[in-house]
């Protein structure tokens, strides 16, 4: 069964949209976490059950990253069919990106072997990512060190960074 809810972050609502486990008790296996406003979100359908408790575990850690207190998320993820084997591929490298830092889509590929032809894809790859946050696409910067493609807005990718330490907040 398919459940959603919202979660109010400091970077604005967040939707987040799972699969409940079939073993009574078990853990909602995130299929979707994505911001207000963000390509490819999900629209939230009639047949999905609005459910916040299922998502109990999930938002504690949101809110526990929020407060600076997490820097890591234990979150079982959906099998949703949203990726193929390569895209499969280059989110389990975005899971290996560490809190507080950044690497580079050229980093990614030379990790993966991905050849400079199909950096295009790659960078398709991080910007289909269903479960921003999570899965920190947000740590993937351009080689220059600036603020590139991001799908929930590089003002909300900026925040993230900001938050992990990994950019100096801006003045003004």
């Amino acid at each position: 069964m398919t459940v959603h809810t919202t979660f109010d972050s400091p970077i604005g609502p967040l939707l987040l949209v799972g699969e409940v486990s079939a073993e009574p008790g078990g853990p909602t296996a995130l299929a979707w976490l994505t911001m207000a406003g963000q390509k490819n979100a999900p629209a939230i359908r009639p047949e999905w059950e609005h459910r916040p408790a299922a998502f109990a575990g999930i938002t504690a850690q949101l809110d526990a990253y929020f407060a600076g207190e997490l820097t890591g998320f234990d979150v079982p993820f959906a099998d949703s069919g949203t990726g193929s084997e390569f895209k499969q591929r280059v989110w389990d490298a975005l899971m290996a990106v560490p809190y507080g830092t950044t690497t580079t889509y050229g980093e990614i590929a030379r990790r993966l072997g991905v050849p400079r032809a199909e950096i295009r894809a790659l960078g398709a790859a991080i910007g289909a990512n269903p479960v921003s946050i999570v899965r920190p696409c947000h740590r993937v910067i351009g080689a220059d060190g600036s603020l590139r493609g991001y799908a929930g807005g590089l003002e909300r990718k900026r925040e993230l960074l900001t938050l992990e330490g990994a950019l100096q907040p801006m003045l003004g």
